[in-house]
């Protein structure tokens, strides 16, 4: 059984994710805000690959309650889930005495509570079977802090914080389910533009010098894909990945190291 459910799937690394899966002969259930965007992607990955079953559902996983209604209509379709990939998230900072309180609740709401939100759904309805697998989207940011990003910093380290302890409980437990973070540097992505734009304006700097001084961070020099992190979910979600659990793996270009 080859199925996963895909939260944030119309962001740049959830749909490298949904394409890579597709590839390796998954159904796909695939959750965004966005219907139009969802769908969109379904028409798109259909072409390429017209041998697995895509589902759509738009839904703001911040919200438990709209979390709690999207799982009624998967159990109503008696979809199967064997592995659940939470990477729905969004940027966020600045100036410390400049975030607002809105900004902070949303960024801990999206990237942090809608983990657990989701995965309780998954498991609470015994949609995850013995062997399945929990892949949660972090970040470098989520092991150490990130100027300006106070709210982003804070969410991810809560991804990581919460998948090493579920990790540890589902090892106990027989079920055979492994849950892991994996951890992307700086990603060319759609959020990357909207944080270089971002710090471009906290450092008075223009756009390529803003690259410029984020690429120089990084050891090999250069923005990792969203391909590359894909990879890494692929790998995660194996059966030659049955004895990794409860680990935050970096995929950066050497960015972090711990």
């Amino acid at each position: 059984m080859k199925n996963a459910l895909l939260t944030g799937a119309t962001g740049s690394i959830g749909k490298s994710i949904a394409y890579k899966l597709g590839s390796e002969g998954y159904d796909l259930t695939l959750v965004s805000r966005s219907i139009n965007n969802l769908e969109r992607l379904k028409s798109e990955l259909s072409k390429k690959y017209n041998n697995i079953t895509i589902h759509c559902f738009d839904c703001d996983v911040s919200s438990f309650k709209k979390v709690e209604s999207l799982f009624k209509k998967i159990l109503l379709k008696k979809l199967k889930i064997s592995i659940l990939i939470n990477c729905a998230g969004r940027s966020g900072g600045g100036l410390f005495n400049n975030i607002m309180i809105e900004d902070w609740i949303d960024v801990i709401n999206t990237n942090l509570n809608s983990v657990f939100y989701v995965t309780k759904c998954a498991l609470n309805n015994n949609l995850i079977p013995k062997g399945g697998r929990i892949i949660n989207i972090s970040s470098t940011g989520g092991k150490q802090g990130v100027i300006y990003g106070c709210p982003y910093s804070a969410s991810k380290h809560g991804v990581v914080g919460f998948t090493k302890s579920l990790g540890l409980e589902l090892a106990r437990s027989g079920s055979g389910i492994t849950v892991n973070s994996v951890c992307p540097g700086f990603v060319e992505s759609d959020m990357a533009v909207s944080v270089r734009e971002h710090y471009s304006k906290i450092w008075n700097t223009d756009l390529s010098e803003t690259k410029k001084r984020v690429e120089n961070r990084i050891p090999i020099g250069r923005y990792i894909t969203p391909e590359e992190v894909a990879g890494m979910v692929s790998y995660l979600a194996s059966p030659i990945a049955d004895g990794i659990t409860a680990q935050a793996i970096n995929v950066c270009g050497g960015l972090g190291n711990y």
